[in-house]
């Protein structure tokens, strides 16, 4: 049994592409049509570079006369800036008691507000501890009026519900 050659990884070059015809484009952008594969790898090594296989999928599959390396470089590059650009969501949790001062709600709110600026989810969790449980209306209201607050802000991810001793909130920028 003969032994498997791994895949490569990216698009195939030169020899490996092993189809009969191919729709060629040259290395100024001009669609030469369906060439026979042998014709355009020769054309490519005439003009000193490489055949690339672009668009594997099509019918005929299309080639490219073009430098590898320089394509390997230009695509590799291409992904380190998307990758830059992209921004990780994170959940940053804000804890509240039923019985909050006004002054601590305000605090806590300037830190959501800090949160949805920057683009991440905030989790509310309001904590009810001993004889709190027997007014979770209460809590209810407060995370009604948080929802209130930051509608001009913020969506509402997950609407307040009861796990255990604590009723949890999660919003998301607007």
């Amino acid at each position: 049994m003969r032994p498997v050659a791994p895949e490569k990884e990216g698009p195939r070059v030169n020899e490996d592409i092993r189809i009969r015809e191919v729709q060629l484009i040259d290395q100024d952008g001009q669609n030469l049509g369906v060439v026979p594969t042998r014709d355009a790898i020769l054309r490519a090594q005439e003009a000193g570079l490489d055949l690339v296989e672009i668009a594997p999928n099509s019918v005929p599959p299309v080639c490219k006369i073009l430098d590898y390396g320089r394509f390997k470089y230009q695509n590799q590059k291409k992904a380190n800036e998307a990758r830059k650009k992209q921004h990780i969501v994170e959940i940053k949790e804000i804890k509240l008691r039923p019985g909050i001062d006004t002054h601590d709600y305000d605090v806590k709110m300037k830190s959501i507000h800090r949160f949805f600026q920057e683009g991440d989810k905030v989790k509310i969790t309001l904590r009810f501890r001993g004889r709190e449980m027997a007014h979770q209306e209460l809590g209810y209201k407060l995370l009604n009026k948080v929802k209130e607050e930051l509608a001009p802000v913020a969506k509402v991810e997950a609407e307040p519900s009861l796990e255990g001793r604590q009723m949890i909130m999660v919003l998301a920028p607007r």
